[in-house]
């Protein structure tokens, strides 16, 4: 199943490349269920589908390229991420030695970081360039969404925790502070096109991810060249930290991350999760 936020804080059923409408649905359940430490659609997704009705489509819906996309999940305790876990990533950072400092070639030395939620937004919000005048790239990333809160969880048992995945993108200025302060503005976390729920990608570590950049194919690679498997970044975090419901897990950028500017449109997609269109515009234009 694909679920979406969109416009009004709706939520939506994705079928077909056509969004119904499931708001009041899904607001009957949750009002039923007790309230939960993190995200109640995430935590009660099960029930959520459960409830949702038997003839989703026979209803009137809209094109997803008619309403405006909203990040998929509402309210992530964290987002965690995954600094250097492409192989070719590693070889292009290390050569381009962008962010001094900072480019550790061991995950497991260089640990995960935490993005701002207030970073987050849905395709439709796009990113507002801060600082124009220092280097900001994209990254395109697999994005895993936790589902059930998960502690010290062992890699075998991993991928039970996870409720589904989108697509990401890690926007990122470069320069020598912290990675979680550069990385953590406001529209620098993008979160889309929807929530893809587990069962429907049979291995993450199997996916097409890519990238285009004004029509140009800027990064393109499969999710098998991970340095950790999405199931070993899982567990990996739940050492460190105790994931919840809605939590995001941002698993790393392949090679040929590059600068974006005002004026740019990136197209970010995954196979099995579809695709997202993000405008970059100048911080303080309207989106």
């Amino acid at each position: 199943m694909k679920l979406c936020r969109f416009n009004n804080d709706r939520v939506g059923v994705v079928l077909s490349g056509q969004v119904v409408d499931v708001t009041e649905a899904v607001t009957r359940v949750l009002e039923g269920l007790p309230p939960v430490d993190g995200d109640p659609l995430i935590a009660y997704l099960d029930q959520v589908r459960a409830g949702l009705p038997s003839d989703l489509l026979a209803r009137q819906a809209a094109p997803a390229s008619a309403v405006s996309l909203l990040a998929p999940v509402r309210l992530p305790g964290k987002i965690v991420a995954a600094p250097v876990n492409y192989h070719a990533h590693i070889a292009e950072m290390l050569a381009s030695n962008i962010s001094p400092g900072h480019n550790l070639a061991d995950i497991e030395k260089a640990g995960l970081f935490l993005k701002a939620t207030s970073s987050l937004v849905g395709a439709a919000q796009g990113v507002a360039v801060r600082f124009p005048e220092r280097r900001t790239d994209y990254e395109v990333e697999l994005v895993a969404v936790i589902g059930r809160a998960a502690s010290e969880v062992p890699v075998e048992e991993a991928l039970d925790y996870v409720a589904g995945y989108a697509v990401g993108l890690d926007i990122t200025v470069r320069g020598t502070e912290d990675r979680s302060f550069r990385k953590s503005i406001d529209s620098y976390t993008v979160l889309g096109p929807w929530l893809t729920t587990r069962d429907e990608i049979e291995d993450p570590n199997a996916l097409r991810l890519w990238l285009s950049q004004n029509g140009i194919v800027r990064q393109n690679t499969s999710t098998a060249d991970m340095v950790l498997s999405v199931a070993e970044l899982i567990a990996f975090a739940s050492r460190f930290y105790t994931l919840k419901p809605g939590d995001l897990l941002f698993t790393g950028t392949p090679e040929g991350v590059g600068p974006i500017h005002p004026g740019d449109f990136l197209h970010a997609a995954c196979d099995g999760l579809d695709a997202m269109d993000v405008r970059v515009r100048a911080y303080g234009d309207e989106a």
